[in-house]
């Protein structure tokens, strides 16, 4: 096994061909064809040079073993993702505070992908995984460098409470008057019904009686650890003091973080609720707060697309797309922050909850979950998890990937086209569930309220939709729209997959983008009434946006301390060369 200095170099170097790769792919950094390799030209003199080929969508596939750093006429080997950094920083655009904060988050996420390759099991490992325990092998955004930051987290923190630390945490909960919060969705004795054995209700309702004279409409809910010490007790201080919120105790259940950090799962009870709440943390452009018009409207969002689905044929029987849905939910607000002009958007998103169905709960017996994101997992081994999966089916690889293709885009063509519903299915959000035979199945579509956008126009589809949850969903134009496919699915992650495909299961990467052709077109022709609609999302478009988070990230406005959160398109530059189009002569 390696030693810590072995592997903070091997992440290093990873992390560095990341950045290289991302940079010049989003056009910040543009190589140069240099000696059978290519060559990067920074400032006072300094140079990197690497060999790479490239992919689908003009992606860079950035050889690690092979970059070097060239300065005052010496070149050395390069596994420094901060020195690149420095290097690189007028080239980025970042001075002072930027600099500062890219060099903190880059910090925290070395350190994070040292710690994920000491623990690394085999491809078979992660194969038996159950899916709370494969989310803490996570290696987080694909496509974002600083994709580990979590700015507010101290080492303790993270060794305590980030996924990778796979560690169990218990929730204080609170009373909180109704002045204060609401509950939405199910009733607030229903959720704890289902959420808090009987004792601990009847503890918890006592304590609350002790201290207020009438309890009735106050809102239950939990709070992480981490939340309470950085924003409950010192920024509630009054309410707590004043009995406007009492400290019901902390629950006996333990639960531990998925990828997202903030989303809790229940690992004493699976079948009980998951939990999204805040956290006071910055991590990918965003502080991790819960804000309040959407997550009161989470219920209403998710009872209306889950009624779709049932009364859909096709959803309903040819596919099995399941939505995780978004319960009950609870929003507060600070009585002197959220009245302050002005004030940065994260202080008024922290009190809150929402509870979602657990994907536990919607596995047939032998069935495993996983998000799709594991499935670019490749283990200590060198092996990759989706190596594992096709030898345990039984298949040829590319019949268990046409299969997954089918059981993936199947549903969020339908979606798309037929009910101009967009999710927002990245790696993290979709869940693909396989049988026994590890044989996809279908997929499980979580994160609904801040994530599901519409068409502008009034569609008939959109007649039952609720007011409340009209009114916080985005609207965009399908060229934008299609962009939950072609960027967040295709660009986003198969850009990814489609290398691990080639280097793992013998499949080119030319091929592999044929089969998904193959099943976009399979769609098409299934739905000819839906040309029209088909045609105005055009997937098939020679050209489309380039999405680039980096820039947003490192250029943008990713470190404002904006009065309201980025509720913009995300960041465009140029344009990327479609694979699914079709040959012109």
């Amino acid at each position: 096994m390696s030693g810590p200095a072995e592997l903070w170099q091997d992440a290093g170097r990873a992390l560095l061909a990341k950045a290289i790769a991302e940079l010049a792919y989003e056009e910040i950094l543009r190589p140069q064809a240099d000696a059978g390799g290519h060559r990067v030209e920074l400032s006072d003199g300094v140079a990197y040079r690497f060999l790479a080929r490239r992919g689908p969508f003009g992606a860079w596939r950035v050889d690690a073993s092979s970059i070097a750093r060239l300065a005052a006429g010496a070149a050395a080997p390069a596994d420094d993702p901060l020195r690149f950094v420095l290097d690189a920083r007028h080239a980025l655009g970042l001075a002072g505070p930027e600099l500062a904060d890219v060099i903190r988050e880059l910090a925290a996420t070395h350190a994070a992908d040292a710690h994920l390759l000491r623990r690394r099991p085999t491809a078979a490992g992660l194969a038996d995984l159950p899916y709370v325990e494969l989310e803490a092998h996570g290696t987080g955004h694909p496509c974002m460098i600083l994709n580990k930051g979590r700015l507010g987290f101290a080492a303790s923190d993270v060794a305590r409470y980030a996924p990778e630390a796979g560690r169990p945490l218990r929730l204080r909960w609170l009373a909180a008057h109704p002045d204060l919060a609401r509950h939405h969705g199910i009733g607030c004795d229903a959720l704890t019904q289902r959420q808090l054995d009987a004792p601990v209700r009847a503890a918890f309702a006592a304590k609350l009686r002790r201290h207020a004279a009438d309890s009735s409409g106050w809102a239950w809910l939990p709070v992480h650890p981490f939340h309470w010490d950085e924003a409950i007790a010192p920024l509630f201080a009054a309410q707590l003091a004043q009995g406007r919120m009492i400290v019901l105790g902390e629950a006996p259940d333990r639960h531990r973080a998925l990828q997202s950090v903030r989303t809790l799962a229940n690992v004493d009870r699976p079948d009980r609720l998951d939990v999204k709440l805040p956290l006071l943390i910055r991590n990918t452009l965003v502080w991790r707060g819960l804000a309040a018009a959407p997550s009161a409207a989470a219920p209403q969002i998710s009872a209306w697309l889950q009624d779709i689905a049932r009364r859909d044929a096709f959803l309903s029987g040819r596919c099995r797309m399941v939505v995780l849905g978004e319960v009950a939910s609870v929003t507060g607000r600070h009585p002197q922050l959220t009245v302050v002009p002005d004030t940065p958007y994260r202080f008024g998103e922290l009190l809150g909850a929402v509870w979602r169905q657990p994907v536990s709960a919607v596995l047939e017996p032998g069935e495993r979950a996983r998000t799709m994101a594991a499935l670019n997992a490749v283990g200590c081994d060198g092996r990759a998890l989706v190596t594992e999966l096709v030898a345990r089916s039984g298949l040829d690889p590319e019949a268990w990937l046409a299969r997954f293709l089918d059981v993936l885009l199947s549903p969020l063509l339908h979606w798309l086209h037929r009910y101009g519903v967009a999710f927002c299915p990245h790696g993290e959000n979709t869940i693909v569930l396989f049988d026994a035979a590890e044989m996809p199945v279908g997929i499980a579509i979580k994160d609904l309220a801040e994530d599901v956008n519409l068409l502008p126009e009034a569609l008939p589809e959109y007649a039952s939709l609720p007011a409340d949850a009209d009114a916080v969903l985005h609207r965009w134009p399908a060229r934008d729209l299609r962009h939950s496919i072609l960027s967040a699915v295709f660009a986003g992650h198969f850009r990814f997959f489609g290398e691990i495909v080639e280097r793992h299961l013998a499949v080119s990467e030319e091929r592999f983008w044929e089969l998904v052709g193959a099943t976009v077109r399979g769609y098409r022709d299934a739905f000819p009434e839906l040309a029209d609609r088909i045609a105005a999302f055009d997937l098939e478009a020679p050209h489309f946006e380039r999405i680039c988070l980096n820039r947003e990230q490192l250029l943008g406005d990713g470190f404002h301390d904006r009065a309201e959160r980025d509720e913009g398109f995300d960041l465009a530059h140029g344009t990327v060369a479609n694979p699914l189009a079709p040959a012109r002569c």
